[in-house]
């Protein structure tokens, strides 16, 4: 199995039907053994973040054998429009 930013990226956004998906490979060397990811899915909606985090790595079940760090924030569609919001204010400011 060869793993990539754009592998892992859409099988989460096909998998959680996201709609947005970030996938950043963190390794020095880029080798893909280290992702962090950012996942925006309607999916998470009244899920608390374990559950949340837990979907993600039943999706990435196989993949994760082989990844030895994996950082990944889930967020609502809702929460999503929020933080780009205040990603807008403070950059206005």
């Amino acid at each position: 199995m060869e793993l990539s930013s754009d592998y892992i990226r859409e099988k989460l956004r096909q998998h959680l039907e996201a709609e947005h998906v970030e996938v950043e490979d963190t390794t020095v060397n880029r080798c893909a053994t280290s992702f962090r990811v950012l996942v925006v899915s309607a999916k998470f909606e009244g899920k608390p973040l374990l559950q949340r985090h837990r979907l993600v790595n039943e999706c990435l079940a196989e993949e994760l054998r082989h990844i030895h760090a994996f950082e990944q924030k889930t967020l609502t569609p809702e929460q999503w429009t929020q933080n780009s919001e205040r990603r807008k204010c403070g950059a206005q400011a």
